[in-house]
């Protein structure tokens, strides 16, 4: 039963069935039909539903999912032998396209220390256990395990021989992640090319990512005449995983024009099924994930997103929105430039003039080599605040502090002031501020008072800013002072000398005239 269009690779999903086999991803009934209708939604073309002879609840699992799902054909993999195929066809005879899936090792390393079998042997069972498939079912699979590593000529023969049996699906599995992408291409050429009945059968790709190549060594199967692959959503399964489903219907859809080949996958439904069979296993998806990763549609260099501003396909192959993303991010951190700050604080409801926005874009930098994620919440701040700060004759240069439960805070003060003269104090106080506080009264020698002092956050997180605000009277006048940092102390520093810097000389005749220049 070959496939019916040539330009079309079938996806044969194994979540549920090899994905399961990985460590820590074991389901129940409910959560394997949730991610069974997931699959059918897909628009995946077999769901191997399980292994019916391993267990009860894996039979009751491929029993129910064969009993429901219409919309692919269901598949159940047994060993070849009658225990196993009976076991399997009684699991799925409820589906409306059901497939037995029989599989048996033919590498020598297998036959010998596994199987114990000769060569003729595997032949007399691989061929006897697709008979018996046959018949009870139309649509039979066979995969020679570790078929990457079995010699060539032992190999076709047993191919030839499953063909003639009533095999209408030949897989060929790099069960252990051997191969390479230039020897996976010619064994398939050699398959598709040289074996008798070829044309009669669809031939099949199940790789492993044991060196890190299941979707190359997958692709290369296709270009080489595979027309299914078998894979699972996210690459979960044995070891280090299979091929993952996402990557390879992207590189196809992608790589059109090269592959010449689609799939019937509605890849806007790729991220919610990634993001559900996540959620089952308990298994986060790893941010820098291909295709369904958080970071898969974000950018933080600078050049990165000042090209993304001009045209999204100088940094995108394909769009977010084509695997069920919302939109690509535009990630601001210490990486990004100004034209993704200024887009960013545009797309926010905010305008700025041209020196209101550098002096926001400074101070972002100086917060993005602090903090690990800068937030709406600190851009926002930085934007409300820009233009408003008061430069005038004193800049904190350096702040240092401490503080005990038995003795009194202590704070030093290094001022810059106009013309760079560099100054500083040393003060005790109840806590970091009034030390601090202290400290600044000596160098400016400014009668102030501190009437108000009040701290907010700005954002989540631990490294969140905080929005300090200070209200310093002089002869009864107020003056306001606001500054954020991740660090509170220097926060409320920064404030104070904000307001001091509003403070007329002339309310303040003795400024400057008492600092003792370091």
């Amino acid at each position: 039963m070959a496939s019916v269009d040539p330009n079309r690779v079938l996806i044969f999903d194994t979540t549920l069935r090899d994905g399961e086999q990985s460590p820590g991803c074991s389901m129940g009934l409910t959560e394997k039909l949730r991610i069974a209708h997931a699959l059918e939604d897909l628009g995946v073309d077999i769901i191997e539903a399980g292994f019916p002879a391993a267990s009860i609840g894996d039979f009751e699992a491929v029993r129910a999912i064969a009993g429901v799902i219409r919309g692919a054909r269901i598949a159940a993999l047994a060993r070849a032998t009658r225990d196993d195929i009976e076991r399997a066809f009684a699991a799925i005879e409820g589906a409306s396209s059901p497939r037995i899936h029989v599989f048996l090792a033919t590498s020598a390393i297998h036959r010998e220390f596994k199987l114990n079998m000769a060569k003729a042997e595997i032949i007399d069972r691989a061929v006897s256990g697709v008979r018996l498939a046959k018949s009870l079912c139309a649509d039979v699979e066979f995969s020679p395990e570790d078929a990457s590593r079995t010699e060539f000529d032992f190999l076709t023969e047993v191919v030839e021989a499953v063909i003639e049996a009533g095999a209408t699906t030949i897989n060929v599995p790099d069960t252990v992640g051997y191969t390479t992408p230039e020897e996976i291409g010619a064994l398939f050429k050699h398959l598709t090319t040289h074996v008798r009945g070829a044309g009669r059968v669809v031939f099949s790709a199940h790789c492993h990512n044991d060196l890190g190549l299941a979707v190359a060594n997958s692709l290369s199967a296709v270009r080489n005449g595979a027309r299914q692959v078998e894979c699972t959503v996210g690459g979960i399964g044995e070891r280090a995983g299979n091929a993952a489903l996402e990557e390879i219907v992207m590189a196809l859809a992608t790589r059109r024009e090269y592959f010449l080949l689609e799939t019937g996958i509605r890849t806007q439904r790729l991220l919610p099924t990634a993001k559900l069979v996540s959620g089952i296993i308990s298994q986060p998806i790893a941010r820098n994930k291909a295709i369904v990763g958080e970071n898969a549609f974000a950018h933080e260099s600078g050049i990165h997103q000042h090209g993304m501003l001009k045209n999204q396909a100088c940094y995108e192959i394909m769009k977010p929105e084509a695997v069920g993303a919302a939109r690509s991010t535009l990630v601001l951190g210490k990486h990004s430039g100004r034209h993704a700050f200024r887009a960013h604080v545009e797309a926010m409801g905010f305008e700025l003039e041209e020196a209101a926005l550098d002096e926001a874009f400074v101070e972002f930098k100086r917060l993005a080599d602090r903090k690990k994620n800068v937030y709406d919440g600190d851009i926002e701040a930085l934007v409300l605040r820009a233009g408003t700060t008061h430069h005038g004759g004193f800049e904190l240069e350096e702040l240092k502090f401490s503080s005990t439960e038995e003795a009194s805070a202590q704070a030093s003060v290094t001022l810059r002031l106009a013309g760079d003269r560099v100054v500083s104090a040393s003060a005790e106080g109840d806590g970091p501020i009034d030390a601090a506080f202290r400290a600044i009264v000596q160098l400016t020698g400014t009668h102030a008072k501190l009437k108000r002092f009040e701290l907010r956050s700005t954002s989540e997180g631990e490294d969140a800013q905080g929005e300090a605000t200070v209200v310093l009277s002089v002869n009864d006048t107020p003056y306001r002072g606001v500054s954020l940092s991740t660090n509170i102390i220097e926060a409320g520093v920064r404030a104070i000398l904000e307001a001091l810097n509003q403070i007329p000389i002339s309310a303040a005749p003795a400024r400057l005239t008492q600092i003792s220049v370091v």
